[in-house]
């Protein structure tokens, strides 16, 4: 069982010597259920400050320097700017309707976004907070991810139950890749070999070559005692070395951790209800994920790939990411 967070775990862990400054990380929840980001200090694990933001909070990152977070309001058609320093909004961004997730270029100057309602893409440069283009994709745009190297984005449309290959020069689409039914996240591996994307209702993960663009192999699941429609692939991420990666199970309560190497699926982490989202501290020592029906996050260990803790967090948390410093 999970060791819920209390006042007294917080004193344990400094006395046991896991906890250092240097180490200590925010992590921020977007609840899409009450129009909250919920701050938690990566190594306390305690809440540090609770955010009121827009309408149904979803797609949520940071700058690369850390001073700025971006949300998804995705019910006021808003991406909303909040200052890491003072936690208030101190801005917007033309998003276009309904955004629900982007990614940040790896220059940090770009933020590409799903627009669900209109299936488009829409590019937005942040300097001048200004739409760049709209690129026209499937219908339900959500997943997105963007190659290290910045040249190829990604795209996964849930109804069309494609992943778009974007070329981020020119602004258009040069390969539809069909894979399986609802695509949901898109996560490129570290070295631009490969691009996973996950299929909830599916129930895989397609592992996409980048030079070829055709599906090379599909990852499934298998929970003994769950059902197979139970198992639905939702988030994904890879570590920087691209030998593990991790993948949000839904309600199997899961999540897969999968040799990137083999493709084999090597343990099943039991976390809160409803995984939805995942993201790496920056030493890539824990992964977190978001539990949206049992309103928590759960930290897991890289290492031993065990859940340590989870931390009880807003309402129907959906997306999460950690600071860079």
């Amino acid at each position: 069982m999970l060791r819920r967070l209390t006042f007294l775990s917080a004193g344990l862990a400094l006395a046991a010597g896991v906890a250092s400054p240097a180490s200590a990380y925010m992590v921020y929840v977007s609840n899409e259920k009450d129009n909250t980001v919920t701050v938690v200090d990566s190594t306390t694990m305690g809440v540090v400050r609770t955010v009121d933001v827009g309408q149904r909070p979803r797609g949520i990152t940071i700058s690369h320097d850390g001073k700025f977070i971006y949300l998804c309001a995705s019910d006021d058609d808003t991406i909303e700017i909040i200052d890491t320093a003072s936690y208030e909004i101190v801005g917007t961004l033309p998003s276009g309707p309904d955004p629900e997730l982007f990614v940040l270029s790896p220059d940090g100057k770009t933020l590409y976004v799903a627009n669900e309602d209109d299936n488009l893409v829409t590019v937005i440069d942040l300097e001048s907070k200004s739409v760049v283009t709209e690129v026209p994709v499937g219908v339900e745009p959500e997943g997105m991810g963007i190659s290290p190297d910045g040249k190829a984005l990604v795209n996964t449309s849930e109804t069309t139950n494609m992943a778009h290959f974007i070329d981020t020069e020119t602004h258009e689409i040069t390969h539809n890749v069909l894979v399986d039914s609802r695509p949901r996240f898109a996560e490129f591996k570290p070295d631009n070999s490969e691009v996973w994307v996950s299929a909830e209702i599916g129930g895989t993960v397609s592992v996409i070559d980048n030079a070829s663009r055709e599906v090379k192999h599909k990852i499934t699941f298998e929970i003994p005692g769950l059902r197979a429609e139970a198992i639905q692939p939702v988030g994904v991420r890879i570590t920087a070395d691209g030998k593990k990666a991790y993948v949000a199970l839904g309600p199997a309560n899961r999540v897969a951790v999968v040799n990137a190497e083999t493709y084999e699926v090597e343990k099943y982490v039991l976390v809160g209800q409803r995984v939805w989202q995942l993201a790496f501290t920056p030493d890539q020592k824990t992964i977190i994920s978001t539990n949206g029906v049992s309103n928590d996050i759960t930290f897991i260990d890289v290492a031993t790939d065990e859940a340590v803790q989870s931390v009880t967090v807003g309402a129907l948390p959906w997306g999460v990411v950690v600071s860079p410093n």
